[in-house]
């Protein structure tokens, strides 16, 4: 921040976190679980999930936070205000990762939040509402779905009873695995929150291509997504002429390439992917007579997402006419677009404007339990750059300079609805 800036704004706005401790818990968390390349493998309530949990909430507790559990497993930390009749202002991401996650994927957003408390505790700052750490269960669903488990259980998305049942591939369910960690928590689910920030690094491109430092999230994209199944006949490749044919996976395909069409007549924010393909017999001399495959659309209104469902089920329609098979089209999962709360989001401009950050609004093209929350409170995200847009993956990394401009950020935006007394 500029001299002439720094003079012009009051006191309480110069608290600076302490980006190298920031770095520290954050290099440390990643320890547990690390993998070769760098990455970490973390997956929610797994022994590993269980040490990163004792070590965040011993964190938590050397910082004077009062610790509760709820029953889906997500953790709380609370450090009062002066007002205990206010909701809190809460802070929270989560510390499970992908198979092949990277360092800053949810971490950071944890203890970004645990670095804003850390900071109000050596400068003796109180606040009027009091401030909380969430650390939600389950964001990835990569061994457990749904995603987003726990913020969308204390959402009031999910039922309990269902969310604790879900079994992984080995068979073990939510619940026992939560009490085989020993985080089964006994507080209920649902509590009243003033306002909700989460700090994450973007997971794309677009800030470190335009030599931009914070995001002003304003909201998600809705997601779509489909299963479809193609059916056809199984033939000998040799025999069987061109013109006889029934493929499956030709027919698949030529549905890949219209998925990605219609994503792009959708832009500039619409989004279509085909991420798993599944043919069967799958052998080299027979014609498919199955093929299976996934389609996630994305886009940040409902029409433009309905729209989307709508040319691809005429693409299906078309292709399984032309080409002689059978298309069926499964809707599995649905995510309406989500506009963060206006005034949580004007809290994260203002304070990047006042620390002098450069900083432009931004949509999420990725789900976070800030999507969930925002259902049930005022909700905004502040997003931070991360190495040539990768994530979920083991190179995944952030600049220390800029994780601590968006922490820094966070600080401000808290404080500007918590209140200081």
């Amino acid at each position: 921040m500029n001299d002439t800036l720094n003079a012009a704004v009051p006191p309480i706005a110069r608290l600076a976190i302490d980006g190298d401790r920031l770095w520290q818990s954050l290099t440390h968390l990643a320890r547990i679980g690390a993998t070769p390349l760098g990455g970490v493998k973390r997956l929610a309530l797994t022994d590993l999930d269980r040490q990163g949990r004792d070590q965040v909430v011993a964190w938590f507790e050397a910082a004077g936070l009062e610790v509760r559990i709820d029953q889906i497993g997500n953790i709380f930390g609370r450090r009062a205000g002066a007002d205990a009749s206010r909701a809190p202002v809460v802070a929270g991401s989560h510390i499970d990762t992908q198979p092949s996650g990277g360092r800053f994927d949810g971490s950071y957003g944890v203890l970004a939040g645990l670095e804003v408390v850390r900071t109000l505790n050596d400068r003796g700052v109180r606040t009027v509402a009091p401030i909380e750490i969430a650390v939600w269960t389950n964001e990835e669903g990569t061994r457990f779905t749904p995603v987003m488990m726990g913020s969308g259980a204390f959402a009031g998305v999910f039922t309990l009873e269902h969310v604790l049942a879900r079994a992984d591939l080995d068979g073990e369910s939510v619940g026992e695995a939560l009490r085989r960690i020993g985080y089964a928590g006994t507080a209920p689910l649902g509590a009243p929150i003033g306002a909700y920030f989460e700090a994450h690094i973007e997971q794309g491109p677009i800030l470190e291509a335009t030599g931009t430092t914070i995001g002003v999230v304003t909201g998600a994209l809705g997601q779509r997504w489909f299963d479809v199944a193609v059916s056809g006949t199984n033939a000998h490749a040799g025999p069987t002429p061109m013109e006889a044919r029934r493929d499956a996976l030709l027919a698949a395909a030529l549905l890949v390439g219209e998925v990605n069409r219609i994503a792009r007549e959708q832009g500039p924010d619409g989004r279509g992917t085909v991420g798993y393909l599944q043919v069967s017999p799958n052998s080299r001399n027979v014609i498919p007579g199955e093929a299976r495959f996934s389609v996630d659309f994305r886009h940040p209104s409902a029409a433009g997402l309905a729209a989307m469902e709508g040319a691809l089920r005429a693409a299906c329609a078309a292709v399984a006419r032309e080409y002689r098979v059978e298309v069926a089209v499964d809707e599995v999962v649905q995510f309406p677009p989500c506009r963060f709360d206006a005034d949580c989001v004007g809290a994260v401009r203002a304070a990047a404007q006042a620390l002098g950050l450069s900083h432009r609004d931004i949509v999420s093209g990725a789900g976070h339990d800030a999507v969930y929350v925002a259902r049930v409170a005022p909700a905004a995200m502040i997003f931070v750059p991360c190495k040539d847009g990768v994530s979920h993956n083991e190179l995944e990394d952030a600049r220390p300079e800029h994780l601590a401009a968006g922490c820094d950020v966070l600080l401000q935006a808290m404080l500007a609805r918590a209140g200081v007394a």
